[in-house]
């Protein structure tokens, strides 16, 4: 795993060979932060939670971008722990490594956040309720940037806040923003 830009970019981790999750693409992840970069002021140090984290890759570019705390949500336990791992060579307190089910979290997280990003598994039973769950979860303010990954078999066009959906090879995003979200008729 490759953390891209900011404070940690260029830093290397070596995924274990066991892990379950899959990954989003250097190619991908690096074109999403050049939209979010364009979205979000990253010197004001925004906050940041990352469901279904799976290596935590996402979790570390925020991190390594300047975001002031990084929540990290993933159950598996390899992944959890190579993410906790991580954290600790990195020796940064801005992280928080949630072992846990990110639906689980979102649906009872009381905590706001400016940016939301989930990488549900493709395969996962309801994929199709995730951004129902997060765009109804008390987790935003009403400036919140929430991106979902996910396949080309999707549309989620005719949610509130959609504002975009952009495909890197066969890894697409629907992005949402909150404050678009009541002038949204489309």
């Amino acid at each position: 795993m490759r953390i891209i830009r900011g404070k940690y970019g260029r830093r290397r981790f070596d995924v274990p060979t066991n892990i379950t999750a899959r990954p989003t693409t250097d190619f991908a992840r690096e074109n999403i932060f050049n939209v979010i970069e364009n979205m979000v002021d990253f010197d004001d140090e925004p906050t940041a939670l990352d469901l279904f984290a799976g290596t935590g890759a996402v979790s570390f570019e925020f991190l390594s971008r300047g975001c002031s705390s990084v929540t990290s949500v993933e159950k598996a336990a390899t992944q959890y722990n190579f993410i906790k791992k991580v954290a600790d060579l990195l020796k940064d307190d801005n992280i928080h490594v949630v072992k846990g089910d990110a639906l689980r979290f979102a649906s009872t997280c009381h905590q706001k956040f400016d940016i939301i990003f989930a990488d549900p598994p493709y395969n996962l039973p309801d994929f199709d309720k995730v951004p129902e769950i997060v765009l109804g979860s008390e987790m935003l303010k009403p400036t919140t940037i929430f991106i979902l990954e996910h396949s080309k078999n999707y549309n989620f066009s005719a949610l509130p806040g959609f504002t975009r959906h952009l495909a890197y090879g066969s890894v697409n995003f629907s992005i949402f923003d909150m404050a678009k979200r009541e002038c949204s008729t489309d």
